[in-house]
């Protein structure tokens, strides 16, 4: 997509946010636009945000979004966007999806925020083109859309289907729009505002583990962790993790000692259950195929470590989170009419 001449009139936008999004989705949305509206000092975005029903949408921190209408045509503009999170079988059925491929025509640019991608996926939209999903979801994308090219980037851009996998590859998407439609001046006076100061390109792998500075000051521990990351499946032994990096086993420790005050091992058994933890709670992927997953040879084995971890089992924490999410779903349906302020578009 080549750079674009300053449009004298905003960019109109419409954001449709899903129940049991995360709020840092919304906000690596709204907040992008509205400070390169101060920067610019004029209106250089006007966004509407809409649910799928109309009415206040619930976000998983509890937190109710009110917004300016339901999402339906007649609809157009320069860019759509669809925030989706958990449960989008609950919320986005065949009707939504129908909306979604009409609305789409008369959009310039059409993106899927964490799961609004399944959404593009499942309205078909994407067919024949690349994408990408949050990293958890990667392998069941990949199986479910077997007409999409599927990478592991922070976000895609393939015509006019944009999709990022979560909320800080959506601050990143943004800025790159800003970059595209008003330059990339703008664009780095509203990551200045937010002291982002690294930029991230579309073609940046997802990381498991945001490292941050680590990776400048510390590269050889930010090394060992990435091929921990990539070897979740089939985990090394500490030996043969040295012998990968090309140190000594003695260093490795005293990489992991002194930047993180924990062994390699340790670490390394704590990332495979975190990555497990978040598919027994989000996820519907059988709790032996996650062990399996996760580098546990037998689930009994991965119980035992997910119970001393999380003082739980694996099934037990599964029904606890269904009960919470039930639940949510309660509340937000009794509150309706208590809901934020809508979008500030000045």
């Amino acid at each position: 997509m080549s750079q674009r001449v300053e449009k004298q009139s905003p960019i109109e936008v419409v954001v449709v946010v899903l129940p049991e999004s995360s709020i840092m989705s919304l906000a690596s949305v709204l907040d992008p636009m509205r400070a390169a509206n101060r920067v610019a000092g004029r209106q250089v975005f006007r966004w509407r945000l809409l649910s799928g029903d109309g009415e206040a949408t619930m976000l998983t921190c509890g937190i109710p979004i009110d917004v300016e209408g339901r999402f339906a045509p007649p609809l157009g503009g320069d860019l759509l966007l669809v925030i989706g999170g958990f449960n989008l079988h609950k919320h986005a059925g065949k009707r939504f999806l129908a909306m979604l491929q009409e609305c789409a025509r008369h959009f310039d640019i059409v993106a899927g925020i964490e799961s609004g991608c399944w959404l593009l996926g499942r309205s078909g939209l994407l067919n024949g083109r690349k994408a990408t999903a949050h990293w958890e979801e990667l392998e069941d994308f990949s199986q479910t859309f077997p007409a999409l090219t599927v990478i592991g980037d922070r976000f895609v851009t393939d015509g006019k289907y944009w999709t990022s996998g979560g909320a800080s590859p959506t601050f990143d998407m943004m800025l790159h729009l800003i970059t595209e439609r008003l330059g990339p001046a703008l664009a780095l006076d509203v990551a200045s505002i937010f002291v982002y100061d690294q930029m991230h390109s579309a073609t940046d792998v997802q990381p498991f583990v945001s490292l941050g500075r680590i990776e400048a000051r510390d590269p050889e521990l930010a090394g060992a962790i990435r091929l921990m990351e990539r070897t979740l499946e089939r985990p090394l032994t500490v030996a043969a993790l040295a012998r990968r990096l090309s140190i000594s086993r003695r260093k490795l420790e005293l990489l992991f000692a002194r930047g993180l005050s924990i062994s390699p091992a340790a670490y390394y058994l704590r990332l495979r259950l975190q990555v497990a933890h978040r598919l027994v709670r989000d996820s519907a992927i059988p709790i032996r195929d996650i062990a399996l997953r996760c580098g546990f040879d037998s689930l009994s084995a991965f119980s035992r470590a997910y119970s001393r971890e999380y003082q739980s089992s694996p099934l037990k924490m599964r029904s606890v989170t269904r009960g919470e999410t039930s639940l949510r779903a309660e509340v937000a349906h009794g509150r309706k009419g208590d809901s934020l302020p809508g979008s500030d578009a000045g």
